[in-house]
């Protein structure tokens, strides 16, 4: 069955601080778009129906599950990916560094979605007890149960986030 002029559409995306233009169908999901037409791979697909988390990136600094948001709802959007986590110049993000630090990355599949995850969790909440933590990552899944070393890093990130902005959020 072919598909009609209208089952394509031109998008504006911005991704990582950089504007992108491309036509793409219009079931094609962000994830697919953001991995196979940007070379963004470090977004992972886990279970692909938005349950594990693993496609975690943020749209206009709010965190979305990418298999199963469509390129064509970022359209005129901000999208965030792991590869814009760091600053340029080499230094992890103070998220990262916490999530090496205190060994939340595990085997690392889940651990870029957990990143971006703790950043948009920790904009809402900077000050989280370990239950809050618990409750609030509770929709990102982690294959290797590392779960105290991912509350760990959150609530060591949550300091050091805290620590490289002064203190305001």
């Amino acid at each position: 069955m072919s598909q009609g002029p209208s089952s394509r559409r031109t998008v504006t995306i911005e991704v990582n601080g950089s504007p992108h233009v491309r036509e793409v169908d219009v079931r094609r999901s962000l994830g697919d778009f953001l991995r196979e037409d940007l070379d963004l791979t470090g977004t992972h697909f886990g279970c692909e129906h938005g349950v594990c988390g693993a496609c975690t990136v943020q749209v206009d600094g709010q965190a979305v599950r990418s298999c199963i948001m469509l390129a064509v709802q970022a359209d005129g959007r901000a999208v965030k990916t792991i590869e814009g986590m760091a600053p340029p110049g080499g230094d992890l993000h103070p998220i990262q560094q916490a999530f090496w630090d205190h060994k939340g990355q595990q085997c690392g599949f889940c651990t870029p979605g957990m990143v971006l995850a703790t950043e948009d969790f920790l904009r809402r909440n900077p000050r989280p007890t370990r239950d809050e933590v618990r409750e609030g990552m509770s929709g990102n899944i982690c294959r290797c149960t590392g779960y105290q070393f991912i509350v760990d890093s959150v609530m060591a990130a949550a300091e050091a986030v805290g620590r490289s902005d002064g203190g305001n959020r």
